[in-house]
């Protein structure tokens, strides 16, 4: 069968080209089309275009570029029709995957299957509308959105698993078969975002913070894909703190606590069994906290709450982000009972993340619907 895949950043990159895996493995005759990057492109198939000419983040850098964007689209959707593939199988990057998704509703007979499900839960929930009349089904990786979808909006999903987990999975067993020398101080990890922005609004307060406690540990910045030494430096340079790239896992595996901005490092940190501080700056801190209570439609912003349903790890965003707030909740979870408590709560996020091998889960039953349909 003829897939054709669209994702728009790095993390929808990585899932797409393990799917991508996964579906050859059950279709050997599987033929990919993609927008993606490259591990989608060492997965196999024919890229169209990479995620870097998509990937504008933020209401200025979109206006700034919407000629390029509203281009891409056209061609994107051009592509499909020309092609003619057996499914669209759209990878997060709701904004620009959205409007595919109508375009291919309206005006083809593909099914349009959407593969790690918009976070319309915490806003834009009118979306549900659109998901609902252009997307014929729903792969979810978070188990909370099976309410979600199905309770609250009445509208099916396959809740396929985690494959954050299975990834942390597969990379704790290779570390176990190797024994590997640890430091002489314990690690408190730092991670800060994927951009720019976000590294820039709050890597210097979490780095102010971390070092009142530089004396018994090292501190460890994990660099983000796509982000140069160099634009790291202006923060770290004469603090003592050590940037390592490509290694987040690793450095997870050796951490001894946390601090995180919000997004998926929280449950990859949550995963690898590290107490943290999620940690969010917001410009305008004040209103955007009066924003998030009234606006939002979920309680927390962290992964790792929102699949608990508790407030597992303490997260400081907006008007609760600061640098004492930050060092009085490392300073807790460095020993004593409140990391006890947060440790014993991610064991209840391992046991709610439940299925193994997300990929393969929607694999198979992408490609037993497909059938039907042939």
């Amino acid at each position: 069968m003829k897939y054709y895949l669209i994702a728009g950043e790095a993390s929808g990159d990585l899932h797409a080209s393990r799917l991508m895996r996964a579906l050859k493995e059950q279709d050997p005759e599987a033929e990919f089309r993609f927008y993606g990057g490259d591990q989608m492109l060492a997965a196999g198939g024919t890229m169209v275009k990479h995620y870097r000419e998509l990937a504008y983040m933020g209401f200025v850098p979109v206006l700034l570029h919407l000629p390029t964007i509203l281009r891409n689209m056209r061609q994107a959707k051009h592509d499909i029709v020309t092609w003619q593939p057996n499914v669209v199988i759209l990878v997060d990057y709701p904004g620009f995957n959205l409007d595919i998704a109508k375009y291919v509703k309206a005006n083809t007979q593909i099914p349009v299957y959407y593969y790690i499900s918009p976070k319309i839960w915490a806003w834009k929930e009118y979306r549900i509308k659109n998901i609902k009349r252009d997307v014929d089904e729903l792969f979810s990786i978070l188990p909370f959105e099976v309410d979600f979808f199905e309770g609250k909006h009445h509208y099916p999903i396959h809740y396929v698993g985690n494959p954050t987990a299975d990834e942390i999975k597969e990379f704790l067993k290779e570390k176990d078969k190797k024994e590997e020398p640890r430091g002489e101080k314990p690690i408190i990890a730092l991670l800060a975002g994927s951009r720019r922005q976000e590294i820039k609004d709050n890597l210097p307060t979490m780095i102010r913070a971390a070092r009142k406690f530089e004396k018994n540990y090292e501190l460890v910045l994990a660099g983000a894909p796509g982000i140069d030494e160099e634009y790291y430096n202006q923060f770290i340079g004469g603090t003592g703190v050590r940037l390592v790239k490509n290694q987040t896992f690793d450095l997870l595996s050796k951490s001894h606590a946390a601090l995180v901005t919000s997004g998926t490092a929280t449950l990859e940190t949550a995963l690898f069994g590290v107490p943290q501080v999620v940690c969010y700056e917001t410009p305008l801190p004040q209103l955007i906290g009066w924003l998030r209570k009234k606006i939002l439609k979920v309680k927390y912003v962290s992964l790792v709450n929102l699949i608990a349903d508790s407030e597992v790890v303490p997260e400081l965003v907006a008007d609760t982000f600061s640098q004492q707030n930050i060092e009085t909740n490392l300073e807790a979870i460095l020993s004593g009972s409140e990391r006890e408590r947060m440790l014993a709560g991610y064991q209840e996020v391992w046991a709610r993340l439940g299925k193994e091998n997300a990929p393969k889960n929607a694999a198979k039953i992408m490609i037993e619907l497909l059938s039907k349909t042939i």
